[in-house]
């Protein structure tokens, strides 16, 4: 029963946290004011006291030091179909529907690119994760709009990075997939988020190298929040929230949530 209740209020703590914010996140080490997580497909993000926001070419920058008084420092131009942006340590991950660009905030308010790497594919929506020195791509190719790549369907695809250089980010694999959106990490676990086909679960104990381990079906899944031991999904109509912290390779559906 103690675990029942430990387990539960965690869950309600988590809730708090994330679902008003649930288009945020924090990187790990530079969110001084940590505020929460979101997921991998967020169009902006708070780093530190900092608040970067993407439109579908730029990147803009606010002080958030008095968040009742948010002042606007600086706007960067990217690159067309700016789609994702996510944040890793002293540096911006962001996703356009071609390519992969690496920011540092060395100076916070004014992020100067370190790199520029093009997929394999093009015209392909594109989540990314980071963990440690590798950064995970999900590349979705549909029919129309932003996300209709020249290769079409059944050409999505996993890309995964080496980027301990992050000025020269190498490409060490690309794993077809069906029709990734979100995904996430928690330890040697990848969660990618597989729309109606499900949720992909791959072990990445050789993070260059993900062993397939099979997808957890039954919902239509769009994003992942690896939360501490909490897997938060979105689904569509609402959140389903499961234990990863026995085994994260493993989870296991303790609540679901309805819009």
């Amino acid at each position: 029963m103690k675990n029942k209740l430990s387990l539960f209020m965690t869950i309600s703590t988590l809730l708090i946290l994330v679902i008003p914010i649930s288009c945020t996140k924090t990187g790990e080490s530079l969110a001084a004011n940590p505020t929460g997580a979101g997921g991998s497909t967020a169009r902006f993000t708070i780093a530190g006291n900092f608040l970067y926001v993407v439109d579908h070419t730029s990147l803009k920058s606010f002080e958030i030091t008095d968040p009742n008084r948010p002042v606007y420092k600086d706007i960067t131009e990217v690159g067309l179909n700016i789609e994702t942006i996510f944040p890793y340590q002293d540096k911006l991950f962001i996703g356009s529907s071609s390519s992969m660009y690496i920011y540092s905030l060395q100076d916070p308010a004014r992020p100067q690119r370190l790199s520029k790497s093009d997929y394999t594919l093009s015209m392909a929506c594109d989540p990314i994760y980071v963990k440690d020195s590798v950064a995970y791509a999900a590349l979705r190719v549909q029919l129309t709009g932003p996300c209709s790549g020249r290769g079409g369907l059944g050409n999505s695809a996993l890309q995964v990075y080496d980027i301990k250089n992050p000025a020269l980010p190498v490409l060490k694999n690309v794993m077809n997939l069906y029709s990734p959106q979100g995904l996430g990490v928690k330890d040697s676990a990848l969660y990618v988020c597989e729309r109606e086909q499900g949720l992909h679960i791959f072990n990445v104990t050789q993070p260059y190298n993900p062993i397939d381990l099979g997808l957890i079906t039954g919902e239509t899944f769009y994003d992942v929040i690896p939360y501490g031991n909490i897997l938060i999904a979105q689904v569509a109509g609402g959140f389903r929230l499961y234990d990863i912290g026995t085994n994260p390779l493993q989870p296991q559906l303790v609540s679901s949530l309805q819009n």
